[in-house]
């Protein structure tokens, strides 16, 4: 980012800040989250103090969209023809930087728009995010503000009970990135009142009950499988299907065992539907029904992700550099990207296409890179396995120079999300493991300072 002298917006005096007017998918495949964050062109004035966003002409090019937006601040009070110069200026880089055979009829109408949050709206729109959309997500996330900031928890169960209708998948969603976010940047007390929050409303709202319900029934088709062990056929699926007491059990135990419910496993249930009388034949009449309106369902929710999962793999490897179509497209690193990806290795070496097989190969090892466990997490795991406190002491000695502050904050996020979580004994575990860390920090500063 290019260091420039701008006039601070305060006190109009000369100040040094790092600049940012083009944002060039074509160049910089992050420059759309830079531009989405906020977190570009900011300054802080040394003479009085200011702290913002300088007021800059500014291009956006997207060339898969074909997309070409521009931005004059209107506090500079530009003449036209010195904003016609500034933003030409853009362009003509943007030009310069594509190939000619991309040189297209777009880029010779770029869209102007009024303000900054115009721009953003309209890189949202060309996304599928509609201005609608985006006014629901900021009633969301007033939402959840209002809720942080309420009173009590009775005040906030008014709230809850007041907003249920506005409480769905994307309200959850947010709160949970909210909590990731502040778990990230370690901020221990945003990110309790958050979870505390996030549990309040799975108990209060209407989704989070009927969700929380749903979890319940799944947890409790696994253990009934589980139960079966090793000795689980289709006869004893037949049986645990047929025992299901409602239809979220039924829908659980089909995607939870799928694979058992071929050809054979209906040609069982046929054959209890004749030797079948009465009420009870009706039953497993309409059980059948259910069943194989489900596992259509799921077959084709199935088909649908891996044709997604498809689309995502040929966009990263339409990319020269797969590790900036990795960045770029941003693709979610699943059990089915990745199946896709080994069943593209798997055609790639039939065919013997070399150039194909060289950028699939480079992407498995970016994702084995960026999926091993950190540094961190493995000197985590490593003391967490030694047989005793001599031991974890001995660990820490040898590993002293990652035992840093920053690192046993990391350490209490943890112990505070496990014990909040599933996991309370490992998160027991975990906190025992911090007051260790804990001590044995302060007494090496001890020394330092000796």
């Amino acid at each position: 980012m290019p260091r420039a002298i701008v006039n601070c917006p305060n006190c109009k005096r000369p100040v040094p800040a790092e600049i940012e007017q083009l944002f060039d998918l074509n160049q910089d495949p992050t420059a759309k989250q830079k531009l989405l964050s906020g977190a570009f062109n900011l300054l802080q004035c040394p003479h009085c103090g200011f702290r913002g966003t300088a007021a800059m002409p500014i291009v956006y090019h997207d060339p898969d969209k074909e997309l070409l937006l521009t931005f004059v601040p209107p506090e500079l009070g530009l003449p036209p023809n010195e904003q016609e110069r500034m933003i030409g200026g853009l362009i003509n880089q943007v030009m310069s930087r594509l190939p000619q055979e991309k040189r297209k009829a777009y880029l010779l109408r770029p869209q102007q728009t009024l303000t900054l949050q115009g721009l953003i709206e309209r890189v949202l729109e060309a996304d599928g995010i509609t201005r609608e959309m985006l006014q629901a997500q900021q009633q969301r996330l007033s939402l959840i503000q209002r809720l942080l900031q309420a009173s009590s928890l009775d005040v906030q169960r008014e709230i809850v009970r007041q907003e249920d209708q506005l409480i769905d998948e994307q309200f959850l969603a947010l709160l949970e990135r909210l909590l990731e976010l502040s778990s990230a940047s370690r901020d221990e007390q945003s990110a309790r009142k958050l979870a505390d929050l996030q549990k309040l409303v799975m108990e209060e709202s209407s989704l989070g009950r009927e969700l929380t319900r749903q979890v319940r029934e799944v947890e409790e088709a696994l253990r009934t499988l589980k139960d079966a062990g090793e000795s689980l056929d289709r006869k004893k699926l037949l049986e645990i299907v047929i025992s299901a007491p409602n239809e979220d059990r039924l829908r659980a135990l089909v995607s939870l065992a799928r694979a058992g419910m071929d050809y054979q496993f209906f040609q069982l249930l046929s054959e209890r539907i004749d030797r079948a009388r009465g009420d009870g034949r009706a039953r497993l009449v309409k059980l059948r029904e259910q069943l194989l309106q489900l596992t259509q369902e799921y077959d084709q929710e199935l088909a649908q992700r891996a044709e997604q999962a498809r689309q995502r793999l040929e966009r990263v490897l339409s990319e020269a550099d797969v590790e900036q179509g990795l960045i770029k497209y941003s693709p979610v690193i699943d059990g089915l990207f990745l199946s896709v990806l080994n069943h593209a290795l798997e055609e790639a070496e039939q065919q013997e296409d070399e150039v194909r097989l060289e950028k699939l190969r480079k992407l498995v090892a970016l994702i084995e890179k960026a999926s091993a466990p950190s540094e961190e997490m493995q000197l985590i795991d490593q003391l967490l396995g030694a047989e005793s406190e001599a031991e974890q002491r001995r660990i820490l000695e040898q590993n002293a120079e990652k035992i840093t502050p920053e690192f046993v904050n990391t350490v209490a996020n943890l112990v505070y999300q496990l014990q909040q979580g599933e996991n309370p004994d490992l998160g027991a575990r975990l906190a025992a493991l911090y007051k260790m860390m804990l001590r044995f920090s302060m007494e090496r500063s001890l020394r330092a300072s000796q």
